[in-house]
């Protein structure tokens, strides 16, 4: 299984998750062996933000066979988009995991929450996506 975690520069286990999903430096993807092993860990560079790049991160992570990506929020548009990709969507609240090396760890022990279409941010300012 492939996992993303949006990242601060320079990406990678111990790097930070990024606290905006849309304008993260890139995504640290982790794939993971049967048993929850971390096999391999890569990054993808995000694409530009400008009008409509929200959707950029969701063909990029498809593309590169992504199954799954954890955040701390996201828009309704890239939640729509990585819903119609088969790619699940998974919440990571940013105080209790701040390196990607900790949200692998909580995503194997099965203790991150799915994200519903409810829980999205609805561009009032206020969320971090």
């Amino acid at each position: 299984m492939k996992i993303a975690v949006p990242t601060n520069n320079p990406g990678g286990l111990d790097a930070e998750r990024s606290d905006h999903f849309g304008h993260c430096d890139l995504f640290t993807v982790i794939s993971l062996e049967p048993g929850s092993t971390v096999a391999e860990v890569a990054t993808i560079e995000n694409g530009g933000h400008e009008a409509g790049g929200c959707m950029t991160p969701v063909k990029l992570l498809s593309d590169a066979g992504v199954q799954a990506i954890v955040v701390g929020g996201m828009g309704a548009r890239p939640m729509q988009g990585f819903s119609q990709a088969g790619i699940d969507v998974y919440f990571a609240d940013r105080t209790v995991a701040v390196t990607v090396k900790s949200i692998v760890e909580l995503f194997v022990e099965d203790k991150l929450p799915k994200m519903h279409a409810t829980q999205v941010c609805k561009g009032s300012g206020n969320c971090q996506h």
